[in-house]
């Protein structure tokens, strides 16, 4: 038993104040341990956190804001706003860019990943809020829908549960918070392998980035991905591909993709985003 415990210690994460951003597989513990919010309560600033919420990707915003609200008030979370955004003129509303300017962390939640970009893309709120990301100024959060637009390309939609193949996924652009990666969500619960391999086929220079819920990809400002939570985090990464028939055959033929590396990491494990390589674990340092 104390070897046991001793080892679940190990796995544990530590509590970094400093910003990032956390890419969230959807469905995360709202209950019990919440580890995944808990751990962007403290990339936000913990008990001095001033947090945005934006259900704009949910059809029923309101009902999803009001859930995070409560989720995050019950953490201790003192300032907090929903940004209900519903169309596109509010993305220039003045109170809502000051908000943005003031506050130290954004969380956006699940839904629809092509309403959220219809809604915010290019507009002043979000604009500030990815400079503000990018820059290290807040942590930014998504969970599902709100993972899946974190890349400058994005899977708008598609299949799941066939070969590779161009007619399984629909690609359009994202909001290019981390611009070197394609995120899939949801990913073994839904059996989407064979989804992120097709979009990776169709732009080989990103980073295919796989996670299941209940597991979050955290994205350091040096590069380096994080992997907390429950489930796995699947990187393909086709920067060495030798071959690929995807510009040459049918929407619907399989695609045929040579020398992919895929890695599989779990709770506790680290990959360098701009190195492209897994970093020592606990288990082989």
């Amino acid at each position: 038993m104390l070897q046991l415990e001793s080892q679940l210690s190990a796995t544990q994460m530590p509590q970094s104040t400093k910003t990032a951003i956390l890419a969230i597989g959807g469905a995360e513990d709202k209950v019990h341990g919440r580890e995944i919010l808990q751990t962007f309560w403290a990339r936000s600033g913990a008990q001095t956190a001033k947090l945005a919420i934006i259900p704009s990707a949910s059809r029923e915003p309101s009902i999803i804001g009001d859930r995070y609200e409560t989720i995050f008030k019950d953490m201790g979370v003192e300032q907090l706003e929903v940004l209900d955004i519903r169309d596109r003129d509010q993305g220039r509303d003045a109170y809502y860019l000051k908000y943005v300017d003031e506050c130290t962390g954004v969380f956006l939640t699940g839904g629809d990943q092509l309403r959220l970009c219809g809604l915010l893309a290019e507009t002043p709120v979000m604009e500030r809020i990815r400079d503000r990301a990018i820059q290290g100024e807040i942590a930014l959060a998504g969970t599902s829908a709100g993972a899946a637009v974190m890349g400058h390309h994005m899977i708008g939609g598609g299949g799941s549960g066939e070969s590779p193949n161009r007619s399984l996924v629909d690609m359009t652009m994202g909001l290019g918070l981390v611009p070197e990666v394609i995120v899939d969500q949801h990913f073994h619960n839904r059996n989407r392998m064979a989804r992120l391999l097709s979009a990776i086929a169709m732009h080989p220079d990103r980073l295919g980035v796989g996670i299941d819920e209940d597991t979050c990809a955290l994205f350091e400002q040096d590069g380096i991905i994080q992997v907390l939570g429950r489930g796995t985090v699947n990187i393909i990464d086709a920067r060495d591909l030798t071959h690929t028939n995807q510009p040459h055959i049918g929407a619907r033929d399989p695609i045929c993709m040579n020398n992919l590396r895929l890695h599989i990491l779990c709770h506790g494990d680290r990959y360098h985003l701009y190195e492209r390589r897994p970093l020592s674990s606990k288990f082989n340092e």
